[in-house]
């Protein structure tokens, strides 16, 4: 148990309070509201708690979501997919592999060529961009 709470005040003094809520404590920020969601900008989304590169900017689209939305992830090792049925429902949470923080969901209603929606949180992410 102290083990956990070390950890917990660990990721604490690192984050900002809405991405310690979302990426260690699997909360959700409301759509439309996230810095990323309707963002353009060319580059890499990485992991805002480890900084584990996720996705890449040219598989990103606008899924009309209110959240940053890609149809692939940047590399097999990127992302870890779990079984999740809280709130009554039945879905696939997405986490980083490295460090497992809570990145959001996948769905198959994406676009083609993978037909998949990573539909993931913007506090979750840090934009590094294409120079």
């Amino acid at each position: 148990m102290s083990d956990n709470k070390n950890n917990d005040e660990q990721w604490r003094d690192k984050l900002t309070p809405d991405q310690f809520a979302i990426c260690r404590l699997k909360a959700t920020e409301p759509p439309f509201t996230g810095k990323y969601y309707d963002c353009k900008t060319p580059g890499i989304y990485r992991c805002a708690c480890c900084g584990n590169a996720l996705f890449d900017s040219d598989t990103k689209y606008d899924s009309g979501s209110g959240w940053p939305s890609f149809w692939d992830v940047l590399s097999a090792d990127s992302v870890a997919e779990h079984a999740d049925s809280s709130h009554g429902m039945r879905r696939v949470e997405v986490t980083c592999k490295s460090c497992g923080a809570h990145l959001g969901h996948v769905f198959t209603d994406g676009p083609q060529p993978s037909g998949l929606r990573y539909c993931i949180n913007s506090a979750a992410l840090d934009l590094q961009e294409r120079s």
